[in-house]
């Protein structure tokens, strides 16, 4: 098959010989620059800000009540949870809380701790289980400072007394750091492209590239915190997304630019072809996943915009390194790309005696060719096939993780089990009530009142007044705990029915984790069909100018969504039904996260416009060429299966290694994205985009006020023009 010539006095053209022939500034431009950014964003960037409270809820004009009225109890707070066998009143096990309670006192970030022999309202009535509250003295604790709290705890049970440390900042102190799953998807990824390049050499470019610019990324992640703050996984999500991506975007130029030295190419041509040709496709396919990202602006939450925004970033950086770092590395390594290579087959085509032989069409082709006989066949059972997988998400149940779905070696949910046992599951889920009062105070009896006799309430406190006389707070616990439905229920029972009768025309606020973590979740909901409208809009105009076809553009949505279900319904199967889910690593079957499935959505809908630019924009060139849609189809498919194969087997290979961590959260959105990617690459790529094309025929080039091209005889299937080489 004749290589296409890409152009030579196009922008990318001319930025791909810049690179190559100032290989050396390059390369020090990035190194300076990465090395600059790594000192600014790790050592004086912002820390991240986790409180998803904002906007007009109930739980956000709480939150602000308490923080405009009640300084003093701006800090977090920790729960000490107790268990004795003998009860505490046992002559050892007292002399073993106490010296416990004067220790967690004496730490510089606690404030007064309060004995549970000093409050009798902290002890079951059968003197076996207590708890006591540890409040912090700085909102900004670092988990750093709190772990040798949680150390201590956990040192000092044992000899028939069962301790534990809850709370946020005791949650995230004792979870460790990702640990090797990052290292590990690297790994794999260096072995998948050891095996599709067999060169040491043409692997380690894309790896080099993509660890560059995630290092870059991420730094920036931090600068730009100062200005719009993210959430603490938004590193970790842009580490997984920069590794796949900015790997797969190597990957698909170092393949073209290989391809152009095999025909006789030197290293500068094959650069610039390579740039012009797969380097356009990842402009365009990178420009898709950052405009799908920004599609987060739209749920109108503060830190998903800073999510949004810091994801978008790391994309943005890989993308720029494929086209400026890459071509500088393809200039130091000229012909030496396959050097250190993996020894092979005789390639097909060439006797070793070097007599050619008769060409057979490779596994790609014969694949297409099968599909595209009964298309109809293959797209309705492709398509069946994806509803069913997806049908478990109609059933999705969105909140955020707390200490009940946590591994059960934690130090806060033995905290959890023990006040749950002893208190009831309520206690871990108390609900704050805040109110404006005038200055004389005001009398909230008839709220409260109200409040202990609504079914689900376990225990109501006594009303607190700010020092200032203009507000008063007050808890209540629930009966059921932070994942139960029937929290929500009760809380919106609340909200509806009992304090608008029982305020007398006040403004009564339920606020807390429990209440903000519902109004989180509601709120997403609300506005999740906005974010994918928004992201499929912009993504359909991007696609349709690329590939010049409003048909493939529709097509490319409608399969995009399918897989998209596919995985949703995957991940509530495997989360929330608990389908394998310990063999998975979750400990115990839960909510999905609030937040994974609205990251997830643009996340997918951008790689998955990844592929389809890659695929599609093959099988344009081979349209181009042949004036046939079967022809251009089969021969496209055959030219990418392999590469696009290898970038998936690399996407899914990083995102599952995130089941080797402990977030819980983030071992969800690492299972949903592999779980698409794999579905993507198969069943979309391999059946439906083969199927669907052949059922379009000359439809699928539509394009308003243009003439449909005429479709020329189709060739007869043979000897393949050009074998594909990764």
């Amino acid at each position: 098959m004749p290589t296409e010539t890409p152009r030579t006095d196009g922008a990318l053209a001319a930025l791909a010989r810049f690179c190559y022939r100032s290989r050396r500034l390059v390369l020090s431009a990035w190194i300076v620059g990465v090395i600059a950014l790594a000192f600014v964003g790790f050592g004086f960037g912002a820390d991240p800000d986790n409180d998803f409270t904002g906007g007009d809820s109930g739980s956000a004009q709480a939150q602000s009540l308490i923080e405009k009225h009640f300084p003093e109890q701006q800090g977090d707070t920790l729960t000490l949870a107790i268990k004795a066998e003998k009860g505490i009143d046992d002559p050892a096990t007292r002399q073993k809380i106490e010296k416990l309670v004067a220790d967690l006192d004496a730490s510089p970030f606690t404030g007064p701790v309060t004995s549970p022999y000093q409050d009798e309202k902290l002890v079951t009535d059968d003197r076996r289980i207590a708890r006591t509250t540890i409040p912090l003295t700085d909102q900004d604790v670092k988990k750093t400072d709190v772990k040798p709290l949680v150390m201590l705890v956990k040192d000092a049970s044992g000899d028939g007394v069962t301790l534990g440390l809850g709370g946020d900042k005791a949650e995230k102190a004792e979870t460790p750091p990702q640990g090797p799953a990052e290292s590990v998807g690297v790994l794999a990824a260096a072995v998948i492209l050891f095996i599709a390049f067999g060169s040491l050499v043409a692997m380690g470019l894309p790896i080099v590239t993509a660890l560059m610019a995630i290092l870059g990324g991420i730094a920036l992640i931090k600068i730009v915190g100062h200005i719009v703050p993210s959430p603490d996984f938004t590193v970790l999500v842009a580490a997984l997304i920069g590794l796949g991506v900015g790997i797969d975007y190597a990957l698909f130029i170092v393949t073209r630019y290989r391809e152009g030295l095999e025909a006789g190419d030197d290293p500068e041509t094959a650069t610039v072809t390579a740039i012009t040709t797969a380097g356009h496709a990842v402009l365009f396919a990178g420009t898709t996943v950052v405009i799908a990202l920004l599609g987060l602006i739209a749920m109108g939450q503060r830190l998903m915009t800073g999510v949004a925004i810091g994801a978008s970033l790391t994309v943005l950086v890989t993308m720029i390194a494929a086209l400026t770092l890459l071509p500088a590395f393809l200039g130091f390594t000229g012909y030496k790309i396959n050097s250190l290579r993996l020894p092979r087959r005789t390639p097909r085509g060439q006797r070793t005696d070097g007599a050619p032989t008769p060409q057979r069409r490779t596994p790609a082709e014969r694949w297409a060719g099968a599909v595209q006989k009964k298309p109809l066949l293959a797209a309705v059972l492709a398509g069946a096939g994806l509803l069913v997988l997806a049908l478990p998400a109609l059933s999705m149940k969105l909140s955020l993780p707390d200490a009940s779905v946590q591994p059960r070696d934690r130090s806060s949910y033995t905290s959890y089990e023990i006040v749950s046992e002893g208190f009831g599951p309520g206690y871990g889920a108390p609900l704050i009530f805040a109110t404006e009062v005038g200055s004389q105070g005001a009398d909230l009896s008839p709220v409260i009142e109200a409040v202990r006799k609504t079914e689900g309430i376990a225990h109501v406190t006594e009303p607190r007044v700010s020092k200032d006389q203009k507000a008063a707070t007050f808890m209540a616990f629930p009966t059921t705990g932070f994942q139960d439905p029937a929290t929500a229920d009760l809380v919106h029972e609340l909200r509806d029915d009992v304090l608008p009768q029982a305020a007398a025309g006040a403004k009564v606020h339920i606020g807390g984790p429990n209440a903000g973590a519902i109004d989180f979740s509601e709120e997403t909901s609300s506005r999740l069909p906005w974010m994918v409208a928004i992201v499929i809009l912009m993504s359909l105009i991007l696609l349709v100018a690329l590939v010049r076809s409003v048909t493939i553009a529709l097509q490319a949505a409608v399969m995009n969504l399918l897989s998209i279900g596919a995985a949703y319904g995957v991940l509530v199967a495997v989360v929330q039904w608990g389908w394998l889910g310990s063999a998975l690593g979750f400990p115990t079957e839960m909510s999905v996260t609030t937040w994974v499935p609205m990251m997830m959505f643009p996340l997918l809908f951008g790689l998955s416009m990844d592929y389809e630019v890659f695929l599609i924009s093959r099988v344009r060139e081979e349209f181009e060429r042949t004036g046939d849609t079967r022809t251009a189809v089969t021969q496209g498919l055959a030219r990418t299966a392999k590469v696009i194969t290898a970038a998936a087997a690399i996407m899914v290979a990083v995102f599952t290694t995130s089941l080797l961590g402990s977030d819980v959260a983030i071992k969800q959105i690492g299972l949903g994205m592999a779980v698409a990617v794999f579905i993507d690459a198969t069943v979309i790529r391999m059946i439906l985009v083969p199927a669907v094309m052949e059922l379009c025929g000359n439809a699928n080039w539509w394009m308003p006020g243009r003439k449909t091209p005429k479709t020329t005889p189709a060739p007869q299937p043979g000897v393949a023009e050009e074998e594909l080489k990764v």
